[in-house]
């Protein structure tokens, strides 16, 4: 398998999913999740260049629905898929919610930043 670059940065998530190839039906759990694409694990196995549809239960938003993903990669019950048509609330939610991850990593990092910069001017005061 090539090397590839991922296109979009991927963000830790942990929320249920449910979804569907054909006539049936599958459950299990985002891992994480970027503007283009999903890492999930499942009950229902998937093979690689099948066509699924997810609806997503994120904590911050309401469902989201991708109407159709490819499955790109298969981990034993991991699989990894490209969102090919999400309609635009459900994009919209996904990219308000992707940016808020940012932010609080972002405001978590100048937290850290701003404890050891406090420390470090304490330990030399002393």
């Amino acid at each position: 398998m090539p090397f590839l670059i991922r296109p979009s940065r991927r963000f830790p998530l942990c929320c249920p999913v449910t979804y569907q190839c054909g006539l049936f039906e599958g459950h299990g759990t985002v891992w994480n999740v970027s503007l283009t694409g999903w890492r999930f694990s499942g009950n229902m196995p998937l093979r690689i260049g099948e066509v699924c549809s997810l609806t997503v239960n994120l904590s911050s938003h309401p469902c989201l629905h991708v109407a159709a993903g490819i499955v790109r990669w298969v981990r034993g019950e991991e699989y990894g898929v490209q969102t090919l048509v999400i309609d635009d609330e459900s994009r919209e939610d996904m990219e308000q919610d992707i940016c808020q991850r940012v932010e609080d990593k972002w405001s978590e990092f100048r937290a850290r930043r701003t404890a050891r910069l406090h420390k470090h001017e304490v330990d030399r005061d002393c």
